[in-house]
């Protein structure tokens, strides 16, 4: 199981990409590739590595790094690839992403390979019961058609019931599907034009009714991620976490769909800060909430009261109860 997890890990594939190099790398071209294959904090855990030469896995040429493969390698498709396979296509959620042709191939291709788990043998104890109906024939064609506008930057022009109950009617630019673990949701992030100027819309995939192609582009390209940052409050979350019992790389995985920045205090606490705007509070807060006691909360003031308040609520609750 453990070289199964490296060979699927980021780490794994980020270092993949930089053996594969046919030319010498200095240490800001792998800092880079390593920041924009994978995270900011990975560099905390790989940088040490190949400097050090740990890994071994360069040779050092002054101040450049030259990879000790000298070809592309590729890892055969063992059993236990297969039947985690098996078990990813089986999720509900992750069969959205494929059509009816390509399932049709997988389930053909893995007909008698074991899954490697079932969904059935997982407890949700912190998730809301009401999830998305991922079976729904509508469900799933409104997120095919989602899936694909967004690849091609073409307005949709989507029927839409929002949470107060009234019906909306608008041509969207789809941006970005957002999958919320509380939840157990998926929402789009979408751009609509309304009086000459584009606008950031959050829409629950759920409550959309239709969604229909109206054959017009975006002439443009989209970076959703500027768009999403305009919206960050002014200062971030600011967390400091004391890596024990393998803290600091369960937060990283914890929080790992929020932007964040984490450097290093001392020998045992990081510092991890968490940028976020006011639709991604509530679910922000009660991750929080939910991590544990090697996680404390050292700003801002702004969600430090929400905390303080949540908690407030959940010990009057409590009292009753009693």
């Amino acid at each position: 199981m453990e070289l199964f997890s490296e060979i699927y890990n980021c780490y794994y594939q980020v270092l993949r990409h930089l053996l594969c190099s046919k030319t010498a790398l200095t240490i800001q071209q792998i800092c880079d590739q390593i920041c924009g294959e994978g995270f900011e904090e990975s560099l905390l855990s790989m940088i040490p590595k190949l400097e050090t030469g740990a890994w071994n896995l360069f040779e050092r040429d002054g101040n450049l790094f030259v990879s000790k493969l000298s070809a592309p390698f590729f890892t055969p498709v063992s059993h236990l690839e297969k039947s985690y396979l098996k078990a990813l296509i089986s999720d509900l959620r992750m069969r959205l992403f494929l059509n009816q042709e390509q399932l049709e191939r997988l389930d053909a291709m893995l007909l008698d390979v074991k899954p490697l788990w079932r969904q059935g043998q997982f407890y949700y104890f912190d998730r809301f019961t009401d999830g998305d109906p991922y079976e729904d024939e509508r469900y799933r064609r409104n997120f095919r058609t989602l899936l694909a506008a967004q690849k091609n930057r073409e307005y949709v022009d989507i029927d839409y019931n929002s949470p107060s109950g009234r019906r909306v009617h608008h041509h969207y630019v789809p941006t970005r599907l957002e999958y919320s673990v509380k939840n157990d949701k998926f929402r789009l992030l979408a751009l609509q034009k309304a009086k000459g100027h584009m606008k950031l819309q959050i829409l629950n995939l759920s409550r959309i009714q239709s969604v229909q192609p109206t054959g017009k582009t975006c002439s443009s390209e989209v970076d959703i991620n500027i768009w999403i940052q305009n919206t960050y409050y002014r200062e971030p979350l600011k967390l400091h976490i004391i890596n024990k019992r393998n803290a600091l790389e369960r937060a990283m995985l914890h929080f790992a769909n929020y932007e964040k920045n984490t450097t290093k205090l001392d020998e045992e606490t990081y510092e991890c800060l968490i940028y976020y705007n006011q639709v991604m509070e509530t679910e922000l807060l009660i991750e929080v909430m939910s991590f544990g006691p090697m996680l404390s909360v050292v700003g801002n003031e702004k969600f430090l009261k929400s905390l303080k308040a949540r908690l407030q609520r959940q010990r009057e609750l409590t009292t009753l109860q009693d």
